[in-house]
Formats: structure tokens, C-alpha cells, sequence
């Protein structure tokens, strides 16, 4: 009876497919059974300037979260924030978010300024619209680095759960549907106003010509 070589070939490689599967296992399992008996004694808290800090510490698994939170650095870059009172509405950190995740409405005002910022920045436009999307952000702090105002900082505030994902969008804007509506209303007609000014400049140039 003649062997069969492709057949062989076919045998060897499901008892090689086999044995693998049986060692993935085993090495899962393994991880499995020595986090299982290791130690539920609560991590310690310590703070950043620690050592160990960033080390795994012994006998413990994880800290008890969320009654126990571990220390963040006061530098730390998290979550957004914008003070408002301080925004002039220049649009320079929309227009370098690499992810495209603030998104501004400008409304010009039609009375000059409209106040001041902190630093003593005159405000001409009225931030309508001022919404940070966190769920796309990338967390480059691009956008405090260009705040000539530095109204727009990152915060050391990591947790923001959230059960629906529009809730990640954090609106800043201060101005009511309402008051933005008038105040576009007001700048539509100021320009109305102003361009039959220039037309009727113009017509009374050539009249006079």
C-alpha cells in the first residue's frame, strides 16, 4: 500500500495547529490563576513626585475605583475648559485642531467693543457658538499653545463618564438661540444699511460727474 505524503504533510500540520492551541491556553490560564490568588489589599495612593509612582506594586491588583483614585500631576493635560469672559473669538484653535473638534460661530458686533478680556483684549465678536467635541480630541494641546487670550486651557480633570456620546461635547457659549438671533439680525442690517450707503455714494458721484 503506498503512503500518502500531502495526507502526512496535512496530519503534521493539525498536530502542530493542535499543540499551539493547547500552549495559547495554557499561557492565558496561566495569567488567569496568578491574578486570581494574588492579593486584594488595596494599592496604595502616592503621589506623582513618588519613586514607584509608575511602578507595579506588589500583591495588589488594581485600586479600589472609584472610591480610590490615584493623584494626578497639576500639569496634567486632560479635559478642556474655555473661560469665556476671556475668549475674543478669534478662531485660532479651531483652525489648527488637527481633528477638526471645536467648532466656533462668530457674530461681529455692531456696537464696537463689546468689553474686555483679563488681559485687557478687546472684545469685538460675540462667541455664539463654542463647542468642544472631547470625544475626537487627541489631547495635542495645539489649541492653548495659539490662545492669545489663553482662555482655552487643559485641565488636570481626566473622568468624564458618560453614557451617551453627544454628551462629550461640551458647550461653552454663554449667549442664549434667542440673543444670537437678534444679534445676527442686527449685524445683517447694519451691512444692508452700509451697502446702500456705498450705492447711493456711488450713484450720486456719477450724477455729479
Amino acid at each position: 500500500m503506498e503512503s500518502n505524503p500531502i495526507g502526512e504533510i496535512q496530519k503534521n500540520k493539525m498536530i502542530k495547529r493542535a499543540i499551539n492551541g493547547f500552549k495559547t491556553a495554557w499561557k492565558g490560564l496561566t495569567l488567569t490563576m496568578k491574578a486570581l490568588f494574588t492579593s486584594n489589599a488595596k494599592r496604595k495612593v502616592t503621589p506623582i513626585t513618588d519613586d514607584n509612582y509608575f511602578k507595579q506594586q506588589n500583591n495588589t491588583n488594581t485600586i479600589q475605583y472609584p472610591k480610590q483614585e490615584m493623584p494626578v500631576p497639576e500639569v496634567g493635560r486632560y479635559q478642556l475648559d474655555v473661560e469665556i469672559d476671556d475668549c475674543i473669538v478669534c478662531d485660532l484653535c479651531a483652525k489648527i485642531c488637527p481633528v477638526n473638534c471645536i467648532d466656533i460661530e462668530s457674530i461681529k458686533s455692531t456696537e464696537g467693543s463689546i468689553g474686555e478680556t483679563s488681559d485687557g483684549s478687546k472684545k469685538l465678536l460675540y462667541a455664539a457658538k463654542f463647542d468642544i467635541d472631547m470625544a475626537k480630541c487627541m489631547y495635542c494641546g495645539l489649541c492653548t499653545i495659539v490662545c492669545p487670550t489663553e482662555c482655552i486651557v487643559m485641565t488636570n480633570q481626566y473622568d468624564k463618564t458618560v453614557f451617551e456620546l453627544s454628551n462629550l461635547t461640551y458647550e461653552f457659549s454663554d449667549m442664549s438661540p434667542e440673543d444670537a438671533a437678534e444679534k445676527r439680525m442686527l449685524l445683517e442690517k447694519q451691512q444692508a444699511e452700509k451697502q446702500a450707503a456705498k450705492l447711493a455714494a456711488m450713484k450720486a458721484k456719477e450724477g455729479g460727474a
